[in-house]
């Protein structure tokens, strides 16, 4: 008899690899299903790992924003994503947007459980805060066009890493250049920048709300030493109106802290997931 061999594809719009309980990835804005590069061999041993490019990024499919508010328009696109994929009960770990994604996936009964790690949307309408974040993506944006084509020469010093993602991360010198080429790439090619940026400015749509409707275990993690989301704004809301919500602190990490403490991120994920599986 041919021993199993778990499903495998890795495709610009999906990384789907191993078996066992499914566990969706899900990334920030700008960004694709690489940004969980660094811990996804670890999960595939374990579980069904599905990380998707999102709608109107880089090798995702095409997004159609209809009227109403962006994140939920974006939501909509994933649930049929998910549909296509015959994603229906997965643990769902979400960074940044994919956080805020996550937790709308959460209102819908899509999920079995949410690890969000420094989910947006967070923040109470008014505060400033979605313009605020508007303005670094849109500095973010700016310099990644510049970058443009002697990005693979710039990204070979890690010093230059180091500053180009020092708002994203704490250790962008870790990155391997062609993963710093990669995401700039992905900043550049990602087709929902202005909408999404549009949104921002307005402080329109952009926020999760009726938080109180999930009804699923949540898990929020906040790294410490997030840039972009400062966590004393961002996390007030979700630890006060999600019902049972946990909440922890990954300490020394950036935003996206998959590439600056692997090992911490992967941890996370695997307690959290074995939890719920268990209970």
């Amino acid at each position: 008899m041919e021993p199993y061999a778990p499903r495998v594809t890795v495709t610009p719009a999906l990384y789907r690899a191993g078996s066992g309980p499914q566990v969706l990835l899900l990334h920030g804005f700008t960004g694709s299903w690489l940004h969980w590069k660094p811990v996804l061999a670890e999960l595939a041993g374990r579980y069904d790992v599905i990380a998707p490019t999102l709608a109107g990024h880089d090798g995702g499919p095409p997004l159609h924003l209809h009227e109403g508010p962006a994140l939920l328009a974006a939501a909509d696109h994933l649930e049929g994503h998910l549909d296509e994929l015959g994603v229906h009960d997965a643990h769902v770990v979400g960074n940044s947007m994919g956080g805020s994604l996550a937790l709308e996936l959460a209102k819908r009964g899509r999920v079995r459980s949410v690890l969000a790690i420094a989910p947006g949307g967070g923040w109470t309408r008014g505060d400033g805060t979605a313009q605020a974040v508007g303005r670094f993506f849109a500095r973010q944006t700016r310099a990644a066009r510049l970058a443009g084509p002697r990005a693979p020469a710039l990204m070979r010093r890690p010093s230059t890493r180091r500053v180009a993602f020092r708002d994203v991360m704490r250790f962008g010198d870790l990155l391997a250049p062609a993963d710093a080429v990669d995401m700039l790439r992905a900043s550049n090619r990602c087709t929902v920048v202005r909408t999404v940026l549009k949104a921002l400015r307005a402080d329109d749509g952009v926020t999760v709300e009726d938080l109180d409707r999930i009804a699923v275990p949540v898990l929020v993690a906040t790294p410490e030493l997030d840039r972009i989301l400062l966590p004393a704004r961002n996390t007030a809301r979700f630890r006060r109106e999600i019902p049972g919500v946990e909440h922890v602190v990954l300490p020394a990490v950036g935003h996206v802290p998959m590439w600056d403490d692997t090992r911490l991120v992967t941890r996370t994920i695997v307690d959290w997931v074995d939890r719920q599986v268990r209970a």
